[in-house]
């Protein structure tokens, strides 16, 4: 047969040789209507038809369920509350007319308690010429009340045995009595006092001066803590947070009565106020004292956070090097802008936290520890001791490495330091994020260990975020982060971003700050 027969031959074929040629043929050929005494068949031929006919019969089947399971549906259902579940010991919070929140968390087994007062005001709240005045105020919060004199409130509370102690912090003050099962109703009686009824003597003023001025020089000599005050004021520059704790020596010097008292009114208010209490305590009996004690609060409706939004702070890329050959080591801290307490990448950033670890030349591990930088530090002993931050706020945070090390070999940690840090955008572990998310959950189920740091948690998650989040939702929360949440949180906040560094000591070896802020990034070609 010759060329010509075959073409026509091959269209004389009924059956297309293609999915194409199908489509095609479909479309030419005549349509025909079947007889009326034929039933179509239910199952096209066509394979592609088949599959359609396939999918309506499961749509079908998921419109009309089988009735077996339909007797097990509730025409009204309900949201169930899973807190009880989910919180293990339950935290309990009761929120009264003044404002005043109170929560505790009761652990039968126990016989001792912590109760607290944690207020969300601190030396952020403050002004420039007041800049000192939270930390003055719980000074002279101990020194009597008008039931209670210094000596009489130093007696009662070591009759019973008792630890009352206080703190200041950039945004929150805390006040807190860690006593007997026994004791809990006479703590609160006490906390109650000295926090309304204070009597701000004016030679009892006079002298905690100089007791402040003291604690400012032991401070200074505690190179952490005046590295961290020089980092929060080159970061925040000519905002609150860059202003210190304990404020300048000039305004320790003229710190009034008055300051003290309007500080108070303004700022110790019922609604930025939290009673908290874990260990051998009963919610009702704790909710019925402080609804006896704590009458005399403000009940000023301004939050802490629409005093922030007023004066937010904002990040500053900056440096602060004080050179001083006189100390043996130097040290510095680098930090990127962090986030804030209620930021969804917070998370995140504690488990890069993890990651980049901490080190120390005393202590034990090296080479062999999972955290990398941890590894080049100790295979190279470049360092005496290494530590990664990572600080929140209302609305910002900080987040970098804090190092000691000789003046030698400032150059070769800073590298090690940056190129650690930088690897979070671009190469990142899953072996190595599922480490840092066991350790970070490690550490914090051990930073609770106690009814006091339960306590403090729950004060200062009350403050942050409105209440407390249970540990199943915050594990679950650190076991979302993997490999690649690091890289994109790390792009968000280290990935070409400005940085800020605090350093002090014979730093003449320590690279500049363009050094630093073009190893924020890769070139990569």
């Amino acid at each position: 047969m010759g060329m010509k027969h075959l073409l026509s031959a091959a269209r004389r074929s009924p059956r297309p040789s293609s999915l194409l040629q199908n489509l095609r043929w479909l479309s030419n050929a005549p349509a025909v209507a079947p007889p009326s005494d034929v039933s179509t068949p239910a199952v096209p031929a066509m394979n592609y038809d088949m599959l359609a006919e396939a999918v309506k019969e499961k749509l079908k089947r998921l419109d009309n369920p089988d009735s077996r399971f339909l007797q097990h549906a509730s025409p009204h259902p309900k949201l169930m509350d899973h807190t009880p579940i989910l919180a293990a010991p339950q935290t309990r919070v009761t929120t009264l007319p003044s404002g005043l929140r109170v929560a505790t968390e009761s652990t039968l087994a126990s016989r001792t308690a912590t109760v607290g007062v944690w207020i969300d005001a601190g030396s952020r709240f403050e002004s420039d010429e007041t800049n000192g005045t939270a930390h003055f105020v719980e000074h002279m919060i101990f020194k009597g009340t008008e039931k209670r004199p210094v000596k009489v409130l130093e007696e009662e509370i070591e009759n019973m045995g008792g630890h009352l102690n206080a703190y200041t912090a950039r945004e929150q003050t805390t006040y807190y009595a860690k006593v007997l099962d026994k004791n809990v109703n006479q703590a609160l009686d006490i906390l109650s006092d000295i926090l309304q009824n204070s009597v701000f003597n004016e030679d009892r003023i006079n002298r905690e001066r100089d007791v402040i001025l003291r604690e400012m020089e032991e401070v200074e000599g505690q190179a952490e803590e005046v590295i961290f005050d020089h980092l929060h004021a080159t970061a925040f520059q000519y905002t609150p947070l860059g202003r210190t704790i304990l404020g300048p020596a000039q305004n320790i010097k003229t710190i009034t009565k008055s300051d003290l008292q309007n500080y108070i009114q303004t700022h110790y208010s019922g609604p930025r106020m939290v009673v908290a209490a874990s260990g051998a305590v009963k919610h009702e009996d704790v909710v019925e004292q402080v609804k006896k004690l704590f009458t005399k609060l403000s009940t000023n409706p301004t939050t802490a956070s629409e005093l922030v939004a007023k004066e937010p702070s904002a990040f500053t890329g900056s440096e602060v090097r004080i050179i001083d050959d006189d100390l043996p080591l130097a040290q510095f801290a680098v930090a990127f802008q962090g986030a804030s307490w209620t930021d969804p990448d917070s998370i995140a950033l504690m488990v890069m936290q993890t990651m980049l670890g901490c080190w120390n030349k005393n202590a034990g591990g090296g080479q062999h520890m999972g955290a990398e930088l941890a590894q080049r530090v100790g295979i190279n002993d470049i360092a005496e001791s290494l530590m990664a931050f990572n600080t929140n706020y209302k609305d910002t945070g900080l987040f970098g490495v804090y190092a000691i090390a000789k003046p030698s070999c400032l150059d070769d940690l800073s590298f090690a330091i940056m190129y650690e840090i930088s690897k979070l955008s671009y190469r990142v572990s899953e072996d190595d994020v599922t480490r840092a998310r066991n350790q970070l959950k490690s550490s914090l189920l051990l930073h609770i260990d106690g009814t006091s740091p339960v306590a403090e948690d729950i004060g200062r998650e009350l403050l942050t975020y409105g209440r407390r989040i249970p540990f199943a939702e915050l594990f679950a929360r650190i076991d979302a982060v993997d490999a690649s949440t690091v890289k994109r949180v790390a792009n968000r906040f280290i990935f070409d971003q400005d940085i800020a560094i605090a350093a002090m000591g014979p730093i003449q070896n320590l690279p500049d700050y363009n050094w630093f802020r073009r190893r924020t990034y890769w070139n990569r070609y």
